[in-house]
């Protein structure tokens, strides 16, 4: 067994929890109750795939393995009294009574400092129903008070007891041109220094690249937070299928790291999924194998705002799920590597893993995407996203060098000198990714002089 758990931290993660539960309820045909949907079956037994993520009760429910956790109590109310209600226990649903107010020191010192023994004793008993715990999920964003403040002492406090497994992150980062909270720079840049060593790998997804893809290929005119977070939760339900069906070529979480994250700092791959296409469209398209695997590689198909054809690709992995085989991978993939604009360091000259899931992808009903026969989720490694932290950098420092906003943080008991030392930190992550860029044009030159 491997089982995985869900924690969901912070308005985007609840949100994006929802979607994800209400997609994986779909795949495995459990209802909002949890209780299967096609009536009384015999009880399924401890290995079936399907208890990665679920956790069977005496009364035959089925419980998810996820922990909804907010300072503050409206976002979770609404999981409370939503449609799903019954398939959570109320324990897993904790909620504080005044929130981060956008403040990575609330979250991480005053406020959040008091609900984290609750959320590790949940945590705990979660871990004990687990046969074979394989990692963490932890979904949240960079951008809010709860998102990054309290998700960055969660990472420390897994960090010290779970040491061996491994913790994935799903995070909502800070888009380029639309922002919720003045301080998303801050937030982001306090977070991503304290969970980098905590951290073993971390799938970005940033608000206006999803909004692009919403209106560009689903033609929805005003895509609100359930249209972006379903898509999210295909590309969850991607990451984490071959935990829980089966297929030619079987992905598990440690696999990733291995195959994603050259070196430890560098663990934020890129995330982009095909086809996400509108029904009307659907019908009128091919979506071969070929077809899909190349649109993986469009800038505009990414979840963050960035340009691959500017950096260079370290690793990537195929996920194919649905009406796949081999042979049709490997002629897409060997059509793909004979493109000039897809460029791999020289260090890493094959670069592709190869995911195949024989279970399609589950759509919605009443959702935007169209029910299709197959789909692939990409994750690359690529020095491009390096555009994307000198984005949020320089932000912080236009903000930093006033020293606006600070005192709100060092109110809540945080230390100046701590900005400096996060800010140090992501400077020493962009030249990581940028002497990775680089590194095969040096080693060349040092051939020439010996």
């Amino acid at each position: 067994m491997r089982e995985c758990i869900s924690i969901h931290v912070g308005q985007a993660g609840v949100q994006t929890g929802n979607a994800c539960w209400e997609l994986f309820c779909l795949e495995h045909g459990v209802g909002p109750d949890g209780v299967f949907l096609d009536g009384p079956v015999a009880p399924n037994s401890r290995e079936d795939p399907f208890n990665t993520f679920f956790n069977t009760g005496s009364f035959g429910r089925h419980i998810p393995r996820a922990l909804f956790v907010d300072l503050e109590p409206s976002v979770i109310d609404e999981v409370r009294v939503g449609k799903y209600r019954a398939l959570f226990h109320p324990e897993q649903l904790i909620s504080g009574k005044e929130d981060a107010a956008n403040n990575y020191a609330r979250g991480h010192y005053t406020v959040g400092k008091e609900l984290i023994d609750a959320v590790m004793e949940r945590v705990r008993k979660m871990t004990d129903q687990c046969t074979g715990l394989q990692g963490f999920l932890v979904f949240h964003s960079f951008g809010g008070g709860t998102g990054s403040g309290f998700t960055s002492l969660l990472m420390e406090r897994l960090s010290l007891d779970y040491g061996k497994k491994s913790k994935l992150e799903f995070a909502v980062y800070p888009a380029p041109q639309v922002s919720t909270a003045v301080v998303e720079p801050y937030n982001a840049i306090l977070t991503t220094h304290t969970t980098l060593e905590h951290s073993d790998c971390a799938f970005m997804v940033d608000n206006e690249a999803i909004y692009d893809i919403c209106r560009r290929n689903m033609n929805i005119e005003t895509p609100g937070y359930v249209n972006l977070n379903r898509l999210i939760g295909q590309i969850v339900s991607s990451i984490t299928a071959s935990l829980r069906f089966d297929g030619a070529l079987n992905v598990d979480l440690t696999e990733f790291q291995t195959n994603l994250v050259p070196f430890p700092r560098v663990h934020f791959p890129l995330v982009t999924y095909s086809p996400i296409i509108s029904a009307e469209k659907a019908y009128h398209e091919q979506l071969t194998v070929a077809e899909i695997t190349a649109s993986c590689f469009e800038p505009t198909n990414q979840m963050v705002k960035c340009d691959p054809r500017r950096g260079k690709y370290m690793a990537c992995c195929m996920l194919y799920r649905g009406d796949v085989v081999p042979k049709d991978v490997n002629a897409a993939i060997a059509n793909i590597k004979t493109r000039r604009s897809i460029q791999f360091v020289d260090w890493c000259p094959t670069g592709f893993k190869v995911g195949i899931n024989y279970q399609p992808p589950t759509a919605v009903p009443g959702g935007d995407l169209a029910s299709v026969q197959r789909a692939v989720c990409m994750l690359s490694n690529t020095t491009a996203i390096a555009e994307a932290w000198a984005r949020l950098d320089h932000k912080f420092d236009l903000m930093y060098a006033k020293r606006a906003f600070v005192h709100w943080y060092v109110g809540e008991g945080m230390e100046e000198g701590e900005f400096a030392e996060a800010r140090e930190d992501l400077a020493c992550l962009e030249k990581d990714y940028e002497e990775l860029g680089r590194m095969s044009s040096d080693s060349e030159d040092e051939d020439e002089e010996v």
